[in-house]
């Protein structure tokens, strides 16, 4: 069973998008998918094969004082609205609604992660947990400590998937998976950095959280290892960039995101025979 992993990475995810749709038009498919923070909105985009889709939520509408943006913190206390994203742009009355039938109709299993906001415990969801038009699991999992508040559903709140399991490698196996394609939208030498003395008052409410975040660099750099390992061993096809071009989680240049987009591409070709050869064992 071959696998599939987008960490996500805010706006930086726009490489993912780029290898993405090198996958689509490759006609490249994965038994399992799993979604990290943006990587969970990527995959459902890629799964419902629109191809392109995700490429204009990055350099289109991310360009707009609705997606995010000092004036939606004052406003709503968030910097990035979540809602603008996954309802008013992806419902199906939207300006730009995911295939939702095409997403349930496709044979692989899609899983997505989010941190809980009063344990920091990672869960996971499943396409199975889906319901048209209500996209709360993409809030969810895409809502970034600082930049968002936490996202509420049914009682419970949410943050960020990344922050319980930013690489989720283990899941894949654990599920069946004898080799992963992981997406890591940024270069795999960069070691995870978290300034934890800012967001003390932003999430002083949440101390579970603080305390996962605080031990997040160790977490994701011990991962990075980890997949070198597997890789070594065949069983991991690592899909990262050698350069970040001056991006971050909230980079709103459209020049440079879609140059970051088209090295999401080009990277991905260079890799299409050996997961074509993968998904053959």
């Amino acid at each position: 069973m071959t696998g599939l992993i987008d960490v996500g990475g805010g706006m930086r995810d726009v490489y993912g998008t780029g290898v993405l749709d090198c996958f689509i038009d490759n006609n490249i498919s994965f038994d399992l998918c799993i979604g990290v923070s943006a990587g969970s909105a990527n995959i459902a985009s890629f799964l419902a094969g629109q191809r392109g889709r995700n490429y204009r939520f990055y350099t289109e509408y991310a360009m707009r004082k609705e997606y995010m943006g000092i004036e939606e913190l004052i406003k709503n206390g968030s910097y990035i609205n979540l809602d603008y994203i996954y309802s008013t742009l992806t419902n199906s009355d939207g300006e730009d609604p995911i295939d939702f039938d095409a997403l349930m109709a496709s044979p692989a299993k899609f899983l997505f992660v989010t941190t809980k906001a009063d344990t920091g415990e990672a869960v996971f969801f499943s396409k199975n947990d889906m319901v048209k038009d209500d996209f709360w699991f993409f809030k969810a999992s895409c809502a970034v400590p600082i930049a968002c508040k936490p996202y509420a559903h049914n009682g419970k709140e949410y943050f960020d998937g990344g922050v319980a399991d930013p690489i989720p490698i283990e899941k894949a196996f654990e599920l069946g998976c004898d080799k992963v394609v992981v997406i890591i939208p940024r270069p795999i030498e960069e070691k995870k950095h978290e300034h934890i003395t800012l967001m003390k008052p932003f999430l002083k409410h949440y101390p579970a959280m603080l305390q996962k975040i605080e031990e997040r660099p160790e977490i994701y750099n011990g991962k990075l290892e980890k997949l070198r390992h597997y890789q070594e061993e065949g069983k991991v096809i690592l899909i990262s960039p050698d350069s970040d071009k001056g991006l971050n989680m909230v980079s709103k240049n459209a020049e440079r995101l879609d140059a970051y987009y088209k090295k999401g591409y080009s990277d991905a070709m260079t890799a299409v025979d050996k997961i074509r050869e993968a998904s053959r064992i």
